[in-house]
C-alpha cells in the first residue's frame, strides 16, 4: 500500500495541508465505494475516485460528469489517493499541490460491468461501471484515449454516460448547476472555504454496508471520534424551554408506513429495530423502563436499568432488542430471553431525548435533541447495554437497500427539524424490507389434535375483522407455548365480525381476542387477507384493541407541491385527467406508478401497465413454478410495444426488494431472480414484458433442469408443418425415455420442453445437454434435409424449419411458460396439451387478456413435475 501511495505522499507536505496521509486504516466494505469531489484549484474541476485494491483510482474530470450520453468528458488520470481521502472536505493551502477548496459533491458505491475484472479493464483502457450514489446513478464508461492505448505517458480518458433510465438529453450537465452543496455537510463552496458550518459526515469510516455494528453502535472507534469532533453541542447552548417536573409518561411518537423512504433533503434515516419500544425515565439515579402503554417493565430489564443508573435526569425514547450472532436485532430471540428471564445480553437503542435536566425539549428540532442525546450518553459513560442510534442524512433508498442486505427489518425516516409529537404523524415514516404486521389471535386450528395455524384479525371501526391464517413459524416449543396460552381463553362462538372468517369445524377453536402476535407475511390479497403469514412472536407490550390494519402508502404523497396542485382552480375535467395521470395503483401490495400507461395499444381494449400487473397476479401461481430459483433475464419496454426495448440480465440500481439478486460464477454482477408472485408484479412495475429464465435446475445454475427445443419456421412454412414437427419430436424423445411438453412461443413457432430428473449421482452438465439436443436435431435434419436445418443462416431457411437446440447452454434462456411477449397483440407463450397440438391451433388466441380464464380450465402440463427423467439414460440410448 505504501508503494501505491508513494506518488501521492511525495507531492504533499502534511505539515502544511490537512489532507489525509493515508495512515488511517479503512476497513473493507462489502461494496466498492466512490466519491466525486468538486475541486476549485487552478481551475474548477471534479475529481472522480473509485475504490480498488485498497486505494482510490482517481481522475480529474475537467468539466464535471454529464448525464448526456452524447457528452464525452475529458478525465485526466492522476495519482492513487488513500481511502480516507473519501472523507476529506476543506481547503488545501495556496502554494501546496492542488491548492484550493474541496467539496464532497457526491459519494456512494460502484460496480464493474462485464466479464473482465476491473484491473484488467483498466489495463485494457475500457472500464464500464455502474454508480449508485446520492446524485449520480446508472451506467458509465471510462475509455482511455487512443494515444494512450499503447501505454504512453499520456493519461487522458473520456468519461461517458451509457444509455439507461438515468440518462438525460441535452441538459446532461444541469445537475452540476442544480447541486451546489456538499452531500456530506450541506455547505456550499464559500462556506467550506471560510471553514464555517457543519463539517462533513464520515462515509469511509461509518457507512451502512460495512457491518451491522456500524449501524447499531457508533459510540466507539474512529467514526465516533469524527462525529464527536464535529457535532458536539452542550445542553447549555440550547434555548431553554423552562425548568419543570419530569412527566410521569409521554405517549410515544409513531410512524406512518410508506413503501419507500421520503425523497428530498431534510430527513434523517435510522435503522428500524425489531424489538420492544421502551421509554427510559432517569430521575435522581432511579430508573423506570415503561412500555408504549406506560406499563413498568423495569424488573424485566435489570441489567439495562443498572447500566442507566449513572445517567442524569432525562427521558429517553428507544427500543430494547436481542441481537443475533451477526449483531442484528432478532425478535424471536427477544421473546426467548423474556420467557426464560435471561435478559442480561439485551440492548437498549436510544434514538431520541424528550426531557433533560428539568427541561422538556420535545419542541426542539430532532437534530438538536439527538445531538444532546449523543453527548449525554458519552459524557455519562452509560453501560454497554445502552447504545446511541446514529443516522444518515442522505440517500434514504441506499440506506434501505443496505438495511435489507443486512437482513434488517427496514428504516425509519424522520424530519430533521420536526418536534416530537405523540401519536402517529407525517414526520416519522417507516419503510420495510419485508412485510410485517401485528395481529390479534381470534382462534387456532388443529389437525388430528396437533397445532396447525392461528386465525388472525385486526380491529377496524370498532369491529374485529378476520385477516387470514398464520400457518408457519411454529416449532414444537412455540406450538406448545401458544396452546398453553390459548386454551384458557377458549370461547364457544367466533369473535370475528363480518364475512370471511372460517366456519366452525371440529378442528377450529375460538378464543377471546386478547393475545397480540407479530407476524411476517408476503403481502395482502385483493380481499384484504395476509399471504403466507409466518409467526414471529407474541407482543405483550401492546393491547389488542390498538391493533389496526396498516397498509403502506405511496411515498411523498403529502409533498407541498402535491398539495398546491390539489388546491389549484382547475375545472372538473382537468382535475379528473390530472388525477388519473398521476394516479397509482396497488397490486399485491406493490405500488404501480402510471397504471394507465398503455403497453400494447393494438388490442381492444389496450393493455395497460396495471393490466400486466393483474395478469401476473392471476397466472402467478402457475408461472412462478417455472421461474423460481432460476436467474431470469427480462425484456423491458417502459413505454410499451413499438417503443425502445432492451434485454436486461443483471440487476440495476433501484431493483425492487421483492426480487432476488443471485451471484453467478464467472460474472461480477448479480442476476435477477423472481421467487414469488409479488416479484412478478414488481417486474410489471418496471415495464418488464417478457421473462426469460435459465433452463437450470432451481437453485443450481450449473445443472440443466430441462431441455428446450425451439421450432422456428422460415418464410412460407405452413403452421400445420410446425405442429407435425412438434409431434414428431415428441415421439422421438419418447423413444429415448424422455417426456416432452408443448407450448406456443408467442410468435410463429412452438417449443417442446423436456423436464430432467437430477439428484443421485452426477447429472450431465451443460455441454452434454447441449450436445444431446444438437444430435437429436441433427438426426431429424439428416432424415429430412429439405424440411429441417440446424444452422441459423436466414438465407437457408426459406421453406424450412430451424431446429434451434442452442437454448440448452448454461447462460442461454427461453421465454417462460405464460410469459407475455413484447409483440403486437399482447401474445402469451401458452402451455398446451398434446390434444391441442393439432390442425387449427391458433397461437394468437392466447393473449394477456384471454389466458387468465383459459389457464383455469386447462389441464396442460399437469404432469410436468412427475415426468422428469434422467438425461444420462437418454444419452446412452441415443448412442
Amino acid at each position: 500500500m505504501t508503494e501505491k501511495l508513494s506518488t501521492y505522499r511525495g507531492k504533499r507536505d502534511f505539515r502544511k495541508t490537512t489532507e489525509p496521509s493515508g495512515a488511517v486504516t479503512i476497513q473493507p466494505s462489502k461494496r466498492l465505494r466512490y466519491v466525486i469531489q468538486k475541486h476549485d484549484a487552478t481551475r474548477l474541476h471534479y475529481d472522480l475516485r473509485l475504490e480498488l485494491d485498497g486505494v482510490f483510482k482517481s481522475w480529474a474530470v475537467t468539466r464535471g460528469p454529464s448525464l448526456d450520453p452524447a457528452d464525452k468528458r475529458l478525465a485526466v488520470e492522476v495519482e492513487d489517493h488513500p481511502l480516507d481521502y473519501g472523507d476529506f472536505e476543506g481547503t488545501i493551502p495556496k502554494g501546496e499541490y492542488g491548492g484550493g477548496t474541496v467539496m464532497l459533491w457526491d459519494r456512494g458505491y460502484w460496480e464493474p460491468e462485464g466479464a473482465l475484472s476491473p484491473e484488467h479493464a483498466l489495463k485494457k483502457g475500457d472500464l464500464k461501471f455502474t454508480l449508485d450514489g446520492s446524485r449520480l446513478k446508472g451506467s458509465f464508461v471510462l475509455v482511455r484515449m487512443k494515444t494512450d492505448r499503447d501505454g504512453g505517458k499520456r493519461t487522458n480518458w473520456l468519461l461517458i454516460k451509457h444509455h439507461d433510465e438515468h440518462a438525460m438529453g441535452e441538459k446532461g450537465d444541469a445537475i452540476l448547476k442544480r447541486e451546489t452543496t456538499s452531500v456530506a455537510s450541506g455547505r456550499d463552496m464559500p462556506a467550506i472555504a471560510s471553514g464555517k458550518g457543519r463539517r462533513p459526515r464520515p462515509f469511509m469510516l461509518s457507512e451502512p454496508a460495512i457491518a451491522a455494528d456500524a449501524v447499531w453502535d457508533s459510540s466507539d472507534g474512529l467514526a465516533a471520534e469524527a462525529r464527536q469532533a464535529t457535532k458536539r453541542k452542550t445542553a447549555a447552548e440550547s434555548p431553554r424551554q423552562g425548568k419543570g417536573a419530569m412527566p410521569k409518561f409521554i405517549p410515544p411518537q409513531l410512524c406512518k408506513s410508506q413503501d419507500r423512504p421520503p425523497l428530498g433533503r431534510g430527513w434523517l434515516h435510522e435503522i428500524k429495530f425489531d424489538g420492544y419500544r421502551i421509554e427510559m425515565h432517569c430521575e435522581d439515579g432511579r430508573i423506570r423502563l415503561l412500555t408504549r402503554k406506560g406499563l413498568d417493565w423495569t424488573k424485566r430489564f435489570k441489567k439495562i436499568a443498572a447500566d442507566a443508573s449513572h445517567l442524569p435526569d432525562a427521558i429517553i425514547d428507544g427500543e430494547i432488542c436481542a441481537l443475533d450472532e451477526n449483531g442484528a436485532p432478532d425478535f424471536a430471540s427477544l421473546q426467548a430471553a423474556l420467557s426464560e428471564g435471561k435478559t442480561e445480553s439485551l440492548v437498549f437503542f436510544a434514538f431520541d431525548l424528550l426531557f433533560h435536566d428539568g427541561e422538556d425539549i420535545r419542541k426542539q428540532p430532532l437534530t438538536e435533541r439527538k445531538s444532546r442525546l449523543e453527548s449525554l450518553l458519552q459524557v455519562a459513560e452509560a453501560g454497554k447495554s445502552i447504545r446511541y442510534v446514529d443516522h444518515f442524512e442522505t440517500g434514504g433508498d441506499a440506506v434501505l437497500r443496505s438495511a435489507c442486505r443486512l437482513s434488517l427489518e427496514g428504516i425509519v425516516s424522520k424530519k430533521a427539524n420536526a418536534p416530537y409529537q405523540s401519536g402517529r404523524s407525517d414526520s416519522w415514516v417507516k419503510s420495510k424490507c419485508r412485510a410485517g404486521h401485528e395481529v390479534v389471535i381470534g382462534g387456532y386450528a388443529t389437525n388430528q389434535g396437533r397445532f396447525r395455524s392461528l386465525l388472525a384479525g385486526v380491529y377496524r371501526d370498532g369491529h374485529f375483522i378476520y385477516v387470514g391464517r398464520v400457518g408457519t413459524g411454529f416449532g414444537a416449543d412455540k406450538a406448545a407455548m401458544l396452546t398453553g396460552k390459548l386454551e384458557p381463553l377458549a370461547r364457544a362462538n367466533s369473535p370475528f365480525t363480518g364475512i370471511g372468517a372460517p366456519k366452525k369445524t371440529p378442528d377450529i377453536h375460538w378464543v377471546e381476542p386478547e393475545l397480540v402476535a407479530e407476524i411476517e407475511f408476503a403481502g395482502w390479497t385483493a380481499d384484504g387477507q395476509v399471504r403466507q403469514g409466518a409467526f414471529k412472536g407474541l407482543r405483550e407490550d401492546k393491547p389488542a384493541e390498538d391493533v389496526t390494519t396498516e397498509r403502506p402508502v405511496p411515498p411523498d404523497q403529502d409533498r407541498p407541491d402535491a398539495k398546491e396542485s390539489a388546491r389549484s382552480e382547475l375545472n372538473r375535467v382537468s382535475k379528473a385527467k390530472a388525477s388519473r395521470k398521476n394516479a397509482k395503483a396497488e397490486v399485491m401490495g406493490v405500488l404501480i406508478s402510471h397504471p394507465d400507461k398503455v403497453l400494447w395499444n393494438d388490442t381492444d381494449p389496450p393493455v395497460t401497465k396495471e393490466d400486466l400487473a393483474l395478469y401476473f397476479q392471476a397466472v402467478g401461481g402457475w408461472l412462478i413454478e417455472h421461474v423460481r430459483g432460476r436467474p431470469c433475464s427480462v425484456v423491458r419496454a417502459p413505454d410499451g410495444v413499438g417503443h425502445e426495448q432492451f434485454f436486461q440480465r443483471h440487476a440495476m440500481p433501484g431493483t425492487s426488494n421483492l426480487l432476488e439478486l443471485v451471484e453467478i460464477s464467472g460474472d461480477s454482477k448479480p442476476y435477477l431472480q423472481a421467487d414469488r408472485i409479488e416479484g412478478l408484479v414488481a417486474l410489471a412495475q418496471a415495464g418488464a414484458l417478457e421473462l426469460h429464465p435459465w433452463n437450470c435446475e432451481p437453485e443450481q445454475p450449473e445443472i440443466p433442469g430441462r431441455l428446450v427445443f425451439d421450432l422456428d419456421p422460415g418464410p412460407d412454412v405452413d403452421f400445420t408443418t410446425v405442429i407435425d414437427t412438434a409431434r414428431n419430436l415428441r415421439d422421438r424423445l419418447d423413444g429415448l425415455g424422455l417426456v416432452g411438453f408443448c407450448k406456443t412461443t408467442g410468435g410463429k413457432g412452438l417449443h417442446v420442453v423436456v423436464p430432467l430428473k437430477t439428484g443421485r449421482g452426477k447429472s450431465p452438465g451443460w455441454e452434454e445437454a447441449k450436445d444431446f439436443a444438437r444430435r437429436v436435431c441433427e438426426q431429424m435434419a439428416e432424415e429430412k434435409p429439405d424440411l429441417y436445418l440446424i444452422k441459423m443462416a436466414k438465407k437457408l431457411r426459406n421453406g424450412r424449419i430451424f431446429l434451434d437446440y442452442l437454448r440448452n447452454d448454461r447462460k442461454a434462456t427461453a421465454v417462460a411458460p405464460l410469459s407475455p411477449r413484447a409483440r403486437p397483440g399482447a401474445p402469451v407463450s401458452m402451455p398446451l396439451t398434446w390434444t391441442q397440438v393439432k390442425a387449427g391451433l391458433d397461437p394468437m388466441r392466447f393473449t394477456v387478456q384471454t389466458v387468465p380464464a383459459l389457464i383455469k380450465k386447462s389441464g396442460a402440463w399437469k404432469d410436468y413435475g412427475s415426468s422428469a427423467r434422467p438425461l444420462a439414460a437418454a444419452i446412452r440410448k441415443l448412442g
